[in-house]
C-alpha cells in the first residue's frame, strides 16, 4: 500500500478508525523495560494460549481486513506504573490488572474476556483504595498525558493502529494547509522549549537553520540518553515511535530539510527495532521518501546507534560520532545551527521535544500554552525513581510542584521513610530538599537556585541515604564518561572524585570540602561542554544542602546516614547476645572474641568492617552504625 495524496491518507484513517470501532475486546501487555525484565513476553504468550484453549479467535496485530470478533492481543508502550509490572489493560472497558503473572493469564481470559467480571486481587488497591480502571488510580489521574498518550494504548509497532488515533493529521497539516514559515512562527510562539536539558526555545532555534542558505540541512534526533535512572526517551521510542518520526518530518519541512537522523545508543536494542520498524512502515506508505503524499517534499530518516558514550549526548560530540569520528565535543562558535552535521546547518533536539510538535501543530499552539507556566508551558516526562511508593514514567505539567509528584502521584515514601532529597537532572543536576517541595519545577524555577531539569531523571531519597555517597557516585560516573579532551574536565573531575573516595573511606582530610569547592568553581568556568560545565552539580548542590553530612565523614569520622560501609562502627548488644559464637567464627580477621554463652565482643582496631558478622548473627546482637 502506498499513499500518494492527502485523500489517501484521510481515506485510510477512516478505514482503520471504522476498525477499531467494529472490533471487540483487546488485550494490552505493556512491554517497556520494566514489565519486559518482569516477564511480559511470557503474559503475553499464556494469554495467546489461554484464548486458544478457550476457543476464542485471537489477533495478534492490527489488520484492515480480518475478524471483528477476534480479541485483539498487543505489546503495547509503558504504561508507567513501573512499580507494579507486568501491567495490563483490558479495553474497551479500560481495566488495569497489576502484577500479572503467566499463571493469572487463563483466569483473566475466562472471567473477564469471556465473562466480563473484573478481578479484584489482580487490582490497584493500595490504602484501602482499590481502583478498577486506569484513570481511578492517583498516580494516573494527577498527571497530564500529552506525549505519553498512546503509550499504554496501542500497539507502537502498528503504523495503521497510530494513524488510527490521528497519526500524521498534523504532518497533513503542516504540508498541506501551513508554509514552512507559518510552522516556525507556531513553534517559537509556543514557547517550547528543548526538553533535553537545556531549555532553548526550539522555534528560535528552527528559525536560525531555515535562514541559512546552504544546499543542504539536516534534521537530528537525540536519542542518547544517558543519565542513570532516566527511560523517558527510550520509553517514547518504544512506545510511540511514530509520534517522533511526525515531529522530525514537520521540522524538516519547516527548516527546508530533506533528511534525518536518529541517533540512539545501542544499549536500546527494543527502541532500535522499533524505530527501524516505523521507518519501514511510513516508507511503504509514501510517508516518508519522495514527494510525501502527493505535496512535492521530500524526507528521509536514518538511524545511527551510539556505542553508549555519556559525552555524546552534547551536540557536537554528536554530530561527530554520527560521522564516524570519536564522539568529543568541538569549541563554539560556530553553533550546531550554523555548522552541524556534515559541516551543515541542523536542527538537534532530543526525542520528547520532536514529540512536542505535532501536539502543537495538530491540536494548536493556544491549547498548548493552557498547560504549564508562562516561560515554561507544556509538560514534562520524569522518570521517577528511588525510595518512593511509586515508581514509573509520569508526564505532568511544567511548574508542577516537587511535593505534588513526591507525594500525590508518587505515594510518598516506601515503607514510611522520612523524605530526604531527590536528584533531578542527574549528573548534570543537583539536590533537591525539604525547602523546595513546594518548588515549581520549571526551567526558570529550577535555574534560580543553581539546578536544572536535565532530561527530567529523578532518584528520590530517605534519611537512610549518604549525600556525600550520592555525590561520589555521580562524580565516578561523570569522570568515567569525560572524554578527556578539555583539563580541566579531565583533571578537574578525577581529583574531585579521589577527596570525595577518601571522605566517604574515613580519610577525609580539613580543608576537604574548601577544595572541592574551589575544583568545582574551576571545572564548571574552564570546561569545554556540557558535560564538563555541570559535572560538579551534585558535589555543589550537597555540600550546599548538607554539609554537616562531609563533616561528620571528615572531622568524626562517622557516616549519619549509616551507610558509608568503611564507616561504620560494629558492636555487640551485651543483652541480646546469647553467646552462641556465630558470629567470631564468620570474623575473617578474628575480631570478634568471647565465651561460649556469655557476650562477645568486637575490636574495634582489628574489625575491618566487612559486615559477616551482622549476616550470621541469629539474634539480631551485632549492632552497626
Amino acid at each position: 500500500m502506498s499513499l500518494k495524496t492527502r485523500d489517501d491518507l484521510t481515506q485510510l484513517r477512516l478505514k482503520c478508525r471504522d476498525v477499531v470501532k467494529a472490533g471487540g475486546k483487546r488485550i494490552l501487555v505493556c512491554a517497556g523495560s520494566s514489565c519486559m525484565s518482569c516477564g511480559a513476553e511470557d503474559v503475553f504468550d499464556a494469554f495467546t494460549k489461554a484464548l486458544g484453549e478457550k476457543g476464542v479467535a485471537c489477533s495478534l496485530e492490527f489488520e484492515l481486513e480480518g475478524d471483528r470478533r477476534a480479541v485483539g492481543v498487543r505489546k503495547s508502550g509503558c504504561l508507567g506504573l513501573c512499580e507494579l509490572g507486568v501491567l495490563v489493560r483490558v479495553d474497551p472497558v479500560g481495566y488495569l490488572y497489576t502484577c500479572v503473572k503467566p499463571e493469572d493469564c487463563a483466569e483473566i481470559v475466562e472471567k473477564t474476556i469471556v465473562g466480563g467480571e473484573f478481578i479484584d486481587r489482580l487490582a490497584y488497591s493500595k490504602g484501602g483504595l482499590l481502583c478498577r480502571c486506569q484513570d481511578e488510580i492517583p498516580f494516573y489521574s494527577r498527571q497530564t498525558h500529552l506525549t505519553l498518550k498512546n503509550c499504554g494504548h496501542i500497539d507502537p509497532a502498528s503504523i495503521l493502529e497510530f494513524i488510527s488515533v490521528g497519526g500524521y493529521s498534523s504532518l497533513e497539516k503542516a504540508l498541506f494547509e501551513m508554509a514552512p514559515d507559518d510552522i516556525v512562527q507556531d513553534i517559537s510562539r509556543s514557547i517550547l522549549r528543548g526538553r533535553g536539558g537545556g531549555g532553548f526555545p526550539t522555534g528560535k532555534k528552527w528559525e536560525q537553520v531555515r535562514r541559512q542558505k546552504a544546499e543542504k540541512k539536516y534534521i537530528v534526533c537525540n536519542g542518547d540518553e544517558g543519565d542513570p535512572g532516566a527511560f523517558m526517551d527510550c520509553s517514547l521510542m518504544v512506545g510511540d515511535p511514530h509520534l517522533m518520526l511526525e515531529g522530525m518530518i514537520i521540522a524538516g519541512r519547516a527548516c527546508g530539510s530533506d533528511e534525518g537522523y536518529i541517533y540512539v545508543r545501542a544499549e536500546y536494542p527494543l527502541a532500535v527495532t522499533r524505530l527501524r520498524r516505523a521507518v519501514e512502515q511510513a516508507e511503504e506508505l509514501g510517508i516518508l521518501g519522495k514527494n510525501i503524499l502527493g505535496s512535492g517534499f521530500n524526507f528521509r530518516i536514518n538511524i545511527n546507534r551510539g556505542a553508549g558514550a555519556f559525552v555524546c549526548g552534547e551536540g557536537s560530540a554528536l554530530t561527530a560520532s554520527i560521522e564516524g569520528k570519536r564522539g568529543m565535543p568541538r569549541v563554539k562558535p560556530p553553533r550546531t545551527v550554523e555548522h552541524g552535521l556534515f559541516n551543515m546547518p541542523t536542527v538537534l533536539n532530543n526525542v520528547e521535544t520532536f514529540a512536542t510538535v505535532p501536539i502543537i501543530i495538530g491540536d494548536g499552539v493556544d491549547a498548548f500554552l493552557k498547560h504549564g507556566t508562562a516561560k515554561s508551558p507544556g509538560t514534562k516526562n520524569f522518570s521517577l525513581t528511588g525510595n518512593i511508593e511509586n515508581t514509573g514514567l509520569i508526564e505532568v505539567p511544567m511548574g508542577t510542584t516537587l511535593r505534588q509528584i513526591v507525594y500525590d502521584i508518587g505515594g510518598g515514601m516506601r515503607g514510611g521513610a522520612t523524605f530526604k532529597a531527590v536528584q533531578i537532572g542527574g549528573p548534570s543536576g543537583a539536590c533537591l530538599t525539604e525547602e523546595h517541595l513546594d518548588l515549581p519545577l520549571d526551567f526558570d524555577s529550577l535555574t534560580r537556585i543553581g539546578a536544572m531539569i536535565g532530561s527530567g531523571g529523578m532518584v528520590v531519597t530517605d534519611d537512610n541515604a549518604c549525600m556525600v555517597e550520592l555525590a561520589r557516585f555521580f562524580m565516578n560516573f561523570t569522570q568515567n564518561e569525560s572524554c578527556g579532551k578539555c583539563i580541566p574536565c579531565r583533571e578537574g573531575t578525577r581529583r574531585m572524585l579521589e577527596i570525595l573516595e577518601r571522605v566517604v573511606a574515613g580519610e577525609g582530610r580539613e580543608g576537604d570540602v574548601e577544595l572541592l569547592l574551589e575544583l568545582a568553581d574551576t571545572v564548571t568556568h574552564t570546561s569545554l561542554c556540557g558535560l564538563g560545565k555541570s559535572a560538579a552539580n551534585p558535589v555543589v548542590s550537597t555540600i550546599r544542602s548538607f554539609r554537616s553530612e562531609y563533616d561528620a565523614h571528615i572531622r568524626d569520622k562517622r557516616c549519619p546516614a549509616g551507610a558509608c560501609q568503611k564507616l561504620k562502627r560494629y558492636s555487640i548488644d551485651p543483652v541480646a547476645c546469647k553467646g552462641c559464637s556465630k558470629c567470631s567464627r564468620v570474623c575473617p580477621v578474628g575480631a570478634i572474641s568471647g565465651k561460649i554463652k556469655l557476650p562477645f565482643a568486637i575490636d574495634g582496631t582489628k574489625c575491618v568492617k566487612c559486615g559477616a558478622c551482622v549476616a550470621a548473627c541469629p539474634f539480631k546482637a551485632v549492632l552497626a552504625a
